[in-house]
């Protein structure tokens, strides 16, 4: 008996070893140069595969931070300042073209009646690639989901946004917009006039618009969600714009850890905040 588990030990552990390496050389180099091939053929230009298990995220990274560090100018055309590295990609490969993410080409739509056509089809033909699941802990919300749970929750946050309920909207934006105004106000009555970093203006003014719409609080009362949701994004961007390894997420690191930390400390303030809308519509309609 002993011998005979011993000659399957020996014999299955080189087979392991050959699959695996195998499956390393087959989706590191083969099923890329594969599809770049089949691309090519279909006559779909686009970057080459580079065989660094990063694909194109180091360049994109480099040309967006050059496009940053230069003063914006004042005209309507912010795509060379939004992605640099995307918007030279049509002129170079024309309007449907790849470019690679890690070791999966992506497919580069410039076409509007192409894209109209795509987002409008049924058959789920056109998916979404699969995300590092680092940064499925960032509750991305319909611009992530496919197929019956994405109807489900788009019908479900439909009528949220019909024109009768945006109107509803008004007051409560009226008021964060008012807090603006008078904040500014304040600052320059004292000196007649005062210089002012607007992007975290504009960052209370919208979560402060977002808190009384969507949980009938200030800005002040869900500060907390959003200071979490900021670092929150901070770490799941640096996870998207690293390699991700299989099985990373179940590694305790320092950083895994407050990721998820985030996350849970978030879901348990929404589900504060919801069971008190809750139960304060109860007692109103009580009241009434």
């Amino acid at each position: 008996m002993k011998n005979l588990f011993e000659t399957i030990v020996y014999t299955s552990v080189p087979l392991l070893i050959q699959y695996f390496v195998f499956r390393v050389i087959y989706n590191i180099f083969l099923k890329p140069i594969y599809l770049e091939k089949r691309l090519r053929q279909q006559g779909i230009k686009g970057t080459h595969y580079k065989f660094n298990t990063r694909g194109d995220i180091e360049e994109v990274r480099r040309s967006t931070m050059e496009a940053w560090s230069k003063p914006m100018s004042l005209n309507h055309h912010i795509a060379p300042r939004v992605s640099l590295f995307f918007n030279n990609m049509f002129p170079k490969y024309g309007k449907v073209c790849t470019s690679w993410s890690e070791r999966r080409p992506k497919l580069i739509i410039g076409e509007s009646e192409l894209i109209r056509i795509i987002l409008a089809g049924k058959k789920g033909h056109f998916v979404k690639p699969p995300l590092n699941p680092l940064v499925n802990i960032l509750q991305l919300g319909l611009s992530t989901l496919e197929g019956q749970q994405w109807a489900m929750l788009r019908r479900l946050m439909t009528p949220a946004f019909h024109v009768d309920k945006l109107k509803g909207m008004l007051p409560s934006f009226l008021t964060s917009c008012t807090n603006l105004i008078d904040r500014w106000k304040k600052l320059t009555s004292l000196q007649g006039s005062t210089e002012i970093d607007v992007t975290p203006e504009f960052y209370i003014l919208t979560g402060d618009a977002i808190a009384r719409t969507v949980f009938g609080s200030s800005y002040e009362e869900g500060s907390k969600i959003f200071e979490l949701q900021k670092e929150q994004i901070t770490l799941v961007l640096e996870a998207y714009n690293s390699f991700y390894y299989p099985g990373l997420r179940f590694i305790p690191t320092k950083k895994n850890r407050r990721r998820y930390k985030l996350d849970n400390e978030i879901k348990e303030i929404l589900r504060d905040l919801t069971q008190g809308n809750s139960r304060a519509c109860k007692i109103k309609k009580r009241i009434y």
